[in-house]
């Protein structure tokens, strides 16, 4: 089990970006590249009334993430402290890590020749060093807190019971994919502030299976390719000889493998 986590209280959330800000500066990104995104949804609700909800996009650090499982070179990768790191040294550019994550977070540098991968990393340089994450460090309000998982599950468990009014009665990233390290609770259904709904099974097994069974594919289909290649090449160093020689010797050869 994955051991630290980020739980974030979108009632909280006051819609600042400062987790934005805090995330670019500590990554040194360009005013155009956020790796954490917050976006307002409106809503109308009875009698007209106007409201803004905050939904906020980053990589949600599974705890069994099928984008790691689907790397073929081991760029992506699980650390026992919670987050998915990224290593492009590695990255061959595939991009099967965008088409495996369920929440579709990885994004490709399609603008640059070698274009790598951009995600969150949970600041794991920062973790590593002792401290929380650069957006959990920035916010004003604490609508976003920093601390081992399983803690931060009862405290979320603890604020729904305390105030069942205030919040949907779920944990989104308890269970989604098989359970993530990155947590939300809010007062509004997470389906209409444009959360997906992935299910509760990881998808890095059936990916650990595929990418396992490859080689294994790939080894019998070069085997059986090397024995037709064989067969037909003898065959056609055969039918250059005299007709006559080439029916006895297909005739010996077919009566010796019976």
């Amino acid at each position: 089990m994955t051991k630290h986590a980020i739980l974030i209280d979108l009632t909280q959330c006051v819609g600042c970006h400062f987790c934005e800000a805090a995330c670019q500066a500590n990554k040194g990104l360009p005013a155009d590249t956020q790796l954490v995104t917050l976006r307002f949804n409106e809503f109308t609700g009875e009698d007209d009334a106007f409201s803004q909800e905050m939904g906020r996009k980053q990589c949600m650090h599974c705890v069994k993430p099928a984008c790691a499982s689907a790397c073929t070179v081991g760029a992506l990768r699980k650390t026992a402290d919670g987050p998915v790191v990224y290593d492009a040294a590695k990255c061959i550019g595939c991009r099967y890590c965008m088409y495996a994550c369920p929440f579709q977070v990885p994004a490709f540098q399609w603008d640059r020749p070698m274009g790598l991968i951009n995600k969150c990393d949970m600041c794991a340089d920062r973790l590593a060093a002792g401290e929380q994450p650069a957006c959990a460090a920035a916010c004003p309000t604490g609508a976003i807190l920093f601390g081992e998982r399983d803690a931060l599950l009862e405290e979320a468990r603890q604020r729904i019971i305390k105030a069942p009014d205030r919040y949907v009665h779920y944990i989104y990233g308890e269970r989604e994919a098989g359970g993530t390290s990155v947590l939300y609770l809010s007062d509004t259904p997470f389906a209409e502030l444009g959360f997906p709904e992935v299910g509760y099974e990881s998808l890095a097994h059936a990916n650990e299976e595929v990418m396992h069974a490859t080689p294994t594919v790939a080894a019998g289909m070069m085997l059986a390719l090397t024995g037709v290649y064989w067969t037909v090449k003898r065959r056609n160093e055969l039918m250059h000889r005299h007709p006559i020689d080439f029916e006895v010797e297909e005739a010996e050869h077919v009566a010796k493998n019976r």
